[in-house]
């Protein structure tokens, strides 16, 4: 996800968004645990994810 496309997003939406990436990294860390995910490289794409909009909503907080 770019950069570029968070930041068009308010923070509700960044919010959801945090959100859905959080499950979706644990869902990766349960089918790793089991065996069941071949592209492992899903799971640094997620983190890195969660990374970019945790700043974005930090960014936010901070100019208001």
């Amino acid at each position: 996800m770019k950069i570029s496309e968070l930041r068009a997003k308010d923070e509700a939406q960044l919010t959801a968004e945090l959100e859905a990436l959080l499950k979706a990294q644990f869902s990766m860390r349960m089918q790793k645990a089991t065996q069941q995910l071949t592209n492992t490289s899903q799971l640094r794409k997620v983190r890195r994810d969660i990374a970019r909009v945790r700043t974005l909503l930090s960014e936010k907080a901070a100019t208001k």
